[in-house]
C-alpha cells in the first residue's frame, strides 16, 4: 500500500496546491502503515509548489527586456520561463526580446484553445505580448541535428515527417496527417511513451545479456540519454519513470514488480518533480490510459497464443479508450468509431517503424540500408491511417463534473463484477442507473442562448429543446473554424437555422466556410443586394451545399420548436447601406424575448412595434448610432450584449454605455466577459 498512499498524497497536493496542507488533518485517521508515505507525497509536492513562486507577479502589464534560450515558443530566461505570444512562432535559438508581460488568457469560445491551462500544465505563469526581437542567434548544430540527419537520410518526404514524429516527437512535421491520426484514433501512436521506452530498453537488454544485472543500469543510462535528447514530454516522462523503477528493481534482484504499483509510484514521483503537469492534457491521458490497461490486463486470456494476441490487442485498446473516453470527448468532441480496428491493424506497423527509426538514427552505417523498408512500412501506415480517418465518428459536446462522475460511476460496478467483487446483476443495475441519470439530465441546460466572443464581430447560438439550434451571424472569415469547434463543444452536430443579418465581414464573413463545416437545415438572409461580393459568396456557398434559402423582411414570422422569430426590419424593398438593410428580429420563447439588431441604426426603431424585452443585442458593437433613448424607452431591456473586441473605432461608445447605465441596463461585453450563456427559462 505504500506507493498508493504516496501517490494519493502527491495527487491531493498537486490538485489543491498549498491549500492541500489541510490534508494533514486527516493523517491521524489514516492507518499507521500508510500515514508516512501519504504525508511524504503531500509534503514533497507542497514544497515543490511553493519553491519557485511567481517570478512575474510584479511585472504584469510592464514592458521588460529579456534574454535566454527560446525553445518551441518558450523563453527560458534567468527570471523563469515565459511564453512568447507571436505569430508565427520565433525560431528556436538564443534571443534578446522586449515585450509586455501579461497573464495568459482562457478560451474565448466554448471548446476553444485554453492557453492559460496549456501553459499552466507546462509550469508557465505568464506570456510576453507585443514582442520585439532585438537579437536572435540559432543554436549551434548539436547531437539532435546529427541524429535527425541520420534518421531522415534516404526517406521520402512523407516518411520523413512520420519518422520525425515517431522517433523525435516532432509531430508538426506530419502536416495534415497529424489530424488524420487523430481522426483514426491513432493519435496516441505519435506520443513518445511506453511503446518507445519499451522498444528502446527491450532491444538494449537483449543485446546486453552478457552484462548480467549491470545491463539494467546501462539501459537506465540509455533511457535518460534519450529523454535528454527528445525532451521530457509528460507521456514519455511517465513511461521513463515507470521503466526506471522497474530497471532499478531488476538490478537489485527483484523480479515481480506489478504494473499498478509501477504506475502509482511513477505518478507520485512525477508530481513531486513537476506538480504543474497535472493540468497537462497529455499527462492526464497518459496516466488514465495506462490505468485502464493495468486494470484490464489480469482479465485477458493468456493462452492459446493467437487468442491471447487477439484479445490482448483489442482489450488493451478498448481499456485505454474506456479509461480516457470522457476526457477525449470533452477536449476533442469526437471519438472515431473504427479506432479499435485501426489499432488492431496499424499499431503493429508503428511497432516496426519505431525500432527501424531508432536504428537509422543511432547507426549511420545502416541509415541508407534501412531507408527502403522504412519508406515501405510508412507508406502502408499512412494510407491505412487516411482510410480510417474517413470512417464515421461519435460527436459530443463538452462535459461537466456530473458527466465525468456519471460515466465513471457506470464503469466502476462493471469492473468490480469482472473482478468478482460484485454480482453481475447488481453491477448491471448500478451501471444502468448511472446511464439513466445521465440520459435524464442530458438536455437540462436548454433552452438557452450563447452570445459568442468572436472579437469585433457578432455570433450567437440559440439552443431549444429537441436539439434545435439557431445560429445568428458567424463573425469574420477567420472565425469559421473556431466557431465550428465551439458548436461541437456545445453539442451541436448541425444547425436547423443559420441567420445572416447582413453582408458585413464582421457578421457574416465566416458563413461561407461555416456552411461547409457544419450541416445547416435552412439559411435565412435579408433581401439580396446586387453587386455585393460577400452576399453573392454566401448565396453561392448555400447553393453548393444544397442549403435551402429563405428571404426575410419586415412582417415575416418563422416558428420553430415553440419559438417565434418575428422580423421587424428591413422593409421588403430595402435600400441604403449594409447596416440599414440589417435583419432585425424578435425571438420569443415561453415569455422570454430577445431583440437581435444586427448593425441597424437606432433611428429605424420608430418603425418597430414597442414591446418590452429581456435581452437586447446592441447594434453595431456599441456605436453611437446603434442605440438611442427612443429604442430603450420602447423596449426597456434588462440586459444588453455588446459584441466588441479590440478595435480602432472607439466601440463601445462612452455615450452608449452612459445611456445604458441611465436606463439601468446590465451590460455584458465580449472583450470583458468572453462568451456568455443566458438561460431562456
Amino acid at each position: 500500500m505504500t506507493p498508493y498512499a504516496f501517490a494519493a498524497g502527491a495527487l491531493l497536493a498537486a490538485l489543491f496546491g498549498p491549500w492541500s496542507a489541510a490534508g494533514v488533518l486527516v493523517l491521524p485517521f489514516l492507518p499507521g502503515k500508510i500515514r508516512a508515505p501519504f504525508a511524504l507525497g503531500l509534503a514533497l509536492v507542497i514544497a515543490r509548489c511553493l519553491l519557485p513562486g511567481d517570478p512575474w507577479a510584479e511585472s504584469i502589464g510592464k514592458r521588460v527586456l529579456l534574454s535566454g534560450e527560446l525553445r518551441s515558443g518558450v523563453l527560458h530566461s534567468t527570471r523563469g520561463p515565459i511564453f512568447l505570444h507571436t505569430y508565427p512562432l520565433v525560431a528556436d535559438g538564443r534571443v534578446r526580446v522586449r515585450g509586455v508581460v501579461a497573464r495568459p488568457p482562457g478560451p474565448r469560445l466554448p471548446g476553444g484553445f485554453d492557453r492559460r491551462t496549456w501553459l499552466r500544465g507546462l509550469g508557465i505563469q505568464a506570456e510576453l505580448r507585443d514582442v520585439q526581437v532585438l537579437e536572435q542567434r540559432p543554436f549551434p548544430r548539436g547531437l539532435r541535428d546529427r541524429v535527425r540527419g541520420n534518421l531522415l537520410r534516404g526517406l521520402t518526404p512523407e516518411a520523413a515527417g512520420l519518422a520525425r514524429a515517431l522517433t523525435l516527437g516532432e509531430r508538426t512535421a506530419l502536416g495534415d496527417d497529424e489530424d488524420a491520426f487523430r481522426k483514426a484514433g491513432l493519435a496516441h501512436a505519435l506520443a513518445l511513451s511506453g511503446l518507445h521506452v519499451g522498444i528502446l530498453t527491450g532491444f538494449f537488454l537483449l543485446a546486453a545479456l552478457p552484462l548480467g544485472r549491470l545491463r539494467f543500469l546501462a539501459a537506465l543510462a540509455l533511457l535518460l540519454g534519450y529523454l535528454a535528447l527528445v525532451g521530457p514530454t509528460p507521456s514519455l516522462f511517465r513511461a521513463a519513470l515507470m521503466a526506471a523503477v522497474w530497471l532499478l528493481a531488476r538490478s537489485a534482484g527483484l523480479v515481480d514488480v506489478p504494473l499498478p504499483a509501477l504506475l502509482v509510484l511513477a505518478l507520485g514521483l512525477h508530481l513531486a518533480l513537476a506538480p504543474y503537469s497535472i493540468w497537462n492534457l497529455s499527462f492526464q491521458l497518459s496516466y488514465l490510459a495506462v490505468l485502464g490497461i493495468a486494470l484490464i490486463l489480469p482479465l485477458l486470456p493468456q493462452r492459446p497464443r493467437w487468442r491471447a494476441w487477439l484479445w490482448g490487442s483489442l482489450g488493451i485498446t478498448l481499456a485505454a479508450q474506456a479509461a480516457t473516453l470522457p476526457l477525449v470527448l470533452d477536449r476533442f468532441h469526437y471519438l472515431p468509431l473504427a479506432s479499435p480496428l485501426a489499432n488492431l491493424l496499424l499499431l503493429p506497423l508503428v511497432g516496426l517503424l519505431v525500432p527501424l527509426g531508432f536504428l537509422k538514427a543511432a547507426l549511420p552505417l545502416l541509415a541508407d540500408f534501412l531507408a527502403a523498408p522504412f519508406n515501405l512500412v510508412a507508406e502502408v501506415l499512412l494510407r491505412g491511417t487516411r482510410f480510417f480517418a474517413r470512417a464515421p465518428g461519435l460527436h459530443w459536446g463538452s462535459l461537466d463534473v456530473s458527466g465525468y462522475s456519471l460515466y465513471y460511476l457506470s464503469l466502476t460496478p462493471l469492473l468490480l463484477a469482472a473482478y468478482r467483487h460484485l454480482r453481475p446483476r447488481t453491477a448491471l443495475g448500478m451501471a444502468a442507473a448511472a446511464v439513466l441519470a445521465a440520459a435524464a439530465t442530458a438536455d437540462r441546460v436548454r433552452p438557452d442562448v450563447w452570445f459568442l466572443d468572436v472579437g469585433q464581430g457578432d455570433a450567437a447560438l440559440v439552443r431549444l429543446p429537441g436539439n434545435v439550434e439557431i445560429l445568428v451571424d458567424a463573425g469574420h472569415d477567420w472565425n469559421a473554424r473556431p466557431l465550428a469547434r465551439a458548436l461541437a463543444a456545445l453539442g451541436v452536430d448541425d444547425l436547423d437555422l443559420a441567420i445572416g443579418t447582413h453582408p458585413d465581414a464582421d457578421h457574416t464573413g465566416g458563413l461561407p466556410e461555416l456552411l461547409g463545416l457544419v450541416p445547416v437545415g435552412t439559411l435565412v438572409l435579408g433581401p439580396p443586394k446586387p453587386g455585393d461580393a460577400l452576399d453573392s459568396r454566401i448565396r453561392a456557398a448555400a447553393r453548393a451545399r444544397g442549403v435551402p434559402l429563405v428571404t426575410a423582411w419586415r412582417g415575416r414570422i418563422l416558428r420553430v420548436a415553440g419559438a417565434e422569430l418575428r422580423f421587424l426590419h428591413p422593409p421588403p424593398a430595402a435600400t441604403g447601406d449594409d447596416n440599414d438593410r440589417s435583419l432585425v428580429f424578435l425571438l420569443e420563447y415561453r415569455g422570454r424575448r430577445l431583440l437581435f439588431t444586427g448593425d441597424a441604426p437606432a433611428s429605424n426603431a420608430r418603425f418597430w412595434p414597442p414591446l418590452h424585452v429581456d435581452v437586447i443585442k446592441i447594434a453595431h458593437h456599441g456605436a453611437v448610432n446603434g442605440t438611442s433613448e427612443t429604442l430603450l424607452r420602447r423596449y426597456r431591456p434588462r440586459l444588453a450584449w455588446i459584441g466588441v473586441g479590440k478595435n480602432a473605432f472607439g466601440h463601445p461608445d462612452r455615450r452608449v454605455l452612459n445611456l445604458l447605465s441611465t436606463w439601468k441596463v446590465r451590460v455584458l461585453r465580449a472583450d470583458r466577459d468572453g462568451s456568455v450563456r443566458l438561460p431562456l427559462r
